[in-house]
């Protein structure tokens, strides 16, 4: 059976406020606990009107809380945006909170636009990723219940994320390029490709994670997760229109339009998109995992099988219809239990 996780980016609609937004992701992560999800994570994005989600190891906080089982974690934090003791700090103590249920993924990205990616790194390191590989190594050292020493002149200074840790959060590494793939294998790190953004080159990019793998302290073989976004109706019909608001903010964001609020899936349909846009769409929904519960279920199990993963990370991307309750996605969580049922 493929294993089923789930990575939420916290959407926020045309009739929710952030706390409406919040309040259905929790809901949302309560239905991943209990349909028997492996994780449930949270990206990292910034000065974004659709997305809440800006700070994971706060929301990874919120989820646990609100769960019982399931494993939390980022998908990702930005590393180039955060001290790697800050982002130590956090995630050792959520895991001191949540023993064996803590995960910490790491991307490379700004998350956001080059004004805010600056201000939040307060102007330092032009690209904000120069230091990655360094960064990452530390961060790695910093989630060790030994914790590290730092050489300061002639002597050494303990540095510990949290004291008296007993276990330590799992670190994995994601990307959607060549780059992390080799960066993961050669760290001996667990490897996440967002097949959801890039949509191409997955099979590249594990392939090449699996060649340069070096057995580490954490991991003696190497293992993957792809990410994938579905959209699970009754029909396929149903699963197309749910999907449409969604496809559409992508449209935006590809094309270079505003950003804003997600739109409830009727607006969407009465407000179509130019003919000119028909291309793009049909090229970024095509990595989609799209259908009836049936049908999303082989989806599903043929990823996996072709890219040798026994899990797979979902995001669902179905839409609100008008008249749905301003703190809960029926449709997000319909998603998940149709296809957590298809799969068992």
């Amino acid at each position: 059976m493929t294993a089923l996780s789930v990575l939420d980016l916290v959407p926020v609609r045309t009739d929710q406020s952030t706390a409406d937004a919040v309040a259905a992701s929790l809901a949302l992560a309560r239905v991943a606990d209990e349909v028997g999800a492996v994780r449930y994570w949270v990206a990292e994005h910034h000065n974004m009107p659709a997305v809440a989600a800006t700070n994971p190891p706060l929301l990874m906080s919120m989820v646990a809380a609100a769960t019982t089982r399931v494993r939390v974690g980022s998908g990702g934090v930005m590393l180039p945006n955060h001290s790697p003791l800050v982002v130590a700090e956090q995630v050792a103590l959520l895991e001191a909170a949540y023993p064996g249920r803590v995960d910490v993924g790491i991307g490379r990205a700004p998350g956001s636009d080059p004004v805010t990616s600056h201000l939040l790194r307060r102007g330092q390191s032009a690209d904000g990723v120069d230091t990655f590989d360094d960064d990452v190594a530390t961060l790695r050292a910093l989630v060790r219940p030994q914790g590290v020493e730092v050489r300061v002149g002639s002597s050494t200074y303990p540095l510990l994320a949290t004291p008296r840790a007993t276990s330590a959060p799992q670190l994995w590494l994601l990307g959607s390029s060549s780059y992390s793939a080799q960066l993961a294998g050669r760290l001996g790190l667990p490897y996440v490709f967002a097949h959801h953004f890039a949509g191409r080159g997955t099979d590249e990019a594990v392939s090449l994670y699996r060649r340069t793998f070096v057995p580490s302290e954490e991991l003696a073989e190497p293992r993957t997760i792809a990410v994938a976004n579905v959209a699970v109706a009754a029909t396929e019909q149903e699963a197309r229109r749910l999907a449409l608001p969604q496809l559409r903010t992508m449209w935006r964001l590809r094309a270079g339009q505003t950003l804003a609020p997600q739109e409830l899936v009727e607006d969407a349909e009465e407000n179509p998109l130019p003919a000119a846009a028909d291309e793009l769409l049909a090229a970024l929904s095509a990595s989609w995992i799209v259908g009836d519960p049936a049908s999303a279920a082989d989806q599903v199990r043929a990823l996996a099988a072709r890219l040798g993963t026994d899990e797979l990370m979902v995001q669902p991307v179905t839409g609100a219809v008008r008249g749905t309750p301003a703190d809960r996605t029926p449709s997000r969580e319909q998603t998940l239990r149709l296809l957590a049922d298809a799969l068992a």
